[in-house]
């Protein structure tokens, strides 16, 4: 019992290691882009290294997850681990930009697996009543990451280099696989299985279009038959995809998953919040930097309490998930981040930098409780050899969210920029390039500096009001769920 409890520990320490280091990933890699940029010569192609990855990790995730409730998810996670350990490499080894982004896609297809298979894993070893504020802490390993990524790649660019970004996840990496490996007791029946590349096909075509597009029109990048184009071709694969699903005999996702409401409820909801969570996480720095004039080591802890305050959510989740439904539950923790989104949008200018400790612990508090209750939902209203794929959609849920929302923030943040500058004579988009960066904004005429701090206020008053916006429409899908109470503790299987 005691080797037991121990292997149980230490499969949970290594899944948090795997989640917190493909967590990392992103922030530290921007940390030190403007490094890599200067080394590589290829500003023109940053914006790839960071999209490539995302593309890749999204369109591998529902693949993982289908392979992980048919062959076991210690290979798969073993082989996720493997591929990103590998990407890591070969992007520390780049000599050009375009090579770094070639391997930046290989590091993806690994880190598709690293999140929906750590849950499922968790979901495995855990009962429901212990498994919620396990996922919570696991979870929170993406807001400790947002707080020590750039402590972290700035101390290795300024005392190793750039390439150790990369480098510092092989070690890393090794130690989680041989963790893994050795401490992960499965007992998995393999399955007899057909892999439906077709299905695969479809869904990775729907998937890139929409992404793509999605992505380049929050840069501004593209046109209306551009935008048109990629819609098009994301609804056509996606309507052939479904066609596949139906016909054949072993689904990459099982469609009768889509017959409870339930199911679709929670996945929405962790897909919207996920979207109004990226607003808050890219935007809450961006007012403490533009309006405030913090440093953006500084900032940057003005969401660190709802990194802490999600665990506290987790574990409030955990407790509510036995005696309440997910309908209940969703609707206190919805009215929680609810309360963060109407003060960040009334909010004044000139508000102190100790209001945003507060703001940020209500709403990771929601974060937390939400999060946790979707993901666990999911879990609980599948079979145990559908889990897999119902936790790796429910993780491409959220990050179809976070994609969408974060072009869609982007392009209502630039509108407004470019209505105040326009309506403002001696201002200039350069100039409220140089103010959100406390650096470059000590080199404007300080008497222009009102204006431009006004221009980006209304920006970001837009931007919460889309977020108040986001989270009535979150309170409407929960409105379709069931009432009554489930009982989580009873998985099925």
């Amino acid at each position: 019992m005691v080797k037991k409890q121990t292997n149980v520990k230490v499969v949970t320490g290594a899944v948090f290691v795997a989640t917190f280091m493909s967590a990392i990933e992103g922030t530290i890699v921007s940390t030190a882009m403007p490094t890599i940029v200067g080394d590589l010569q290829g500003v023109a192609l940053m914006n790839w290294v960071f999209s490539i990855f995302l593309l890749t990790s999204a369109i591998a995730t529902p693949i993982y997850g289908k392979l992980a409730d048919t062959v076991g998810r210690k290979l798969v996670f073993l082989v996720g681990l493997f591929i990103f350990v590998v990407g890591s490499t070969l992007s520390g080894m780049s000599h050009s930009m375009e090579t770094l982004i070639a391997w930046r896609a290989l590091q993806g297809i690994g880190a598709g697996a690293i999140m929906p298979v750590s849950f499922t894993i968790l979901a495995d070893i855990y009962p429901v009543e212990q498994r919620a504020r396990v996922m919570g802490l696991n979870g929170s390993a993406w807001g400790i990451a947002a707080v020590v990524a750039p402590l972290l790649g700035g101390f290795i660019v300024d005392h190793l280099s750039w390439h150790w970004i990369f480098f510092i996840n092989i070690p890393i990496g090794i130690v989680t696989m041989g963790l893994i490996w050795f401490y992960l007791q499965e007992r998995t029946e393999r399955k007899k299985f057909t892999m439906d590349w077709a299905g695969c096909f479809w869904l990775s075509l729907g998937l890139l279009a929409l992404m793509l597009t999605f992505q380049l029109l929050g840069e501004g990048q593209l046109n209306v038959l551009f935008v048109i184009l990629g819609f098009l071709i994301s609804i056509g694969a996606f309507w052939a995809f479904l066609r596949q699903e139906k016909r054949t005999a072993d689904p990459l996702i099982p469609l009768s998953l889509f017959a409870n409401r339930t199911f679709v409820v929670q996945n929405l909801i962790a897909a919207l919040l996920s979207g109004f969570i990226m607003g808050f996480e890219v935007y809450l720095p961006t007012w403490t930097q533009g309006l405030l004039g913090l440093k953006a080591s500084e900032a940057g802890f003005a969401i660190t309490p709802s990194s802490l305050m999600w665990i506290v959510g987790s574990f409030i989740a955990g407790k509510l998930l036995l005696s309440r439904s997910p309908y209940q539950i969703v609707n206190i923790s919805l009215t929680l981040v609810m309360i963060g989104a109407i003060t960040m949008a009334l909010l004044p200018a000139t508000t102190p930098f100790w209001c945003f400790f507060v703001i940020a612990g209500i709403c990771g508090t929601g974060f937390g409780i939400t999060i946790t209750t979707t993901t666990v939902t999911v879990q609980s209203q599948v079979d145990v050899d559908e889990i897999g794929v119902a936790t790796s959609f429910n993780t491409l849920s959220r990050t179809l969210g976070q994609t969408m929302m974060v072009s869609i923030l982007g392009i209502i943040m630039n509108l407004a920029m470019t209505r105040g500058v326009a309506n403002h004579h001696g201002t200039s988009m350069a100039m409220m390039n140089k103010l959100i960066n406390p650096q470059t904004a000590v080199s404007l005429p300080a008497n222009v500096l009102p204006t431009l701090r006004g221009i980006l206020y209304q920006g970001l008053h837009a931007i919460f009001i889309a977020g108040v916006i986001l989270i009535v429409i979150s309170f409407a899908v929960n409105f379709f769920d069931r009432r009554e109470t489930q009982h989580l503790t009873d998985d099925k299987g």
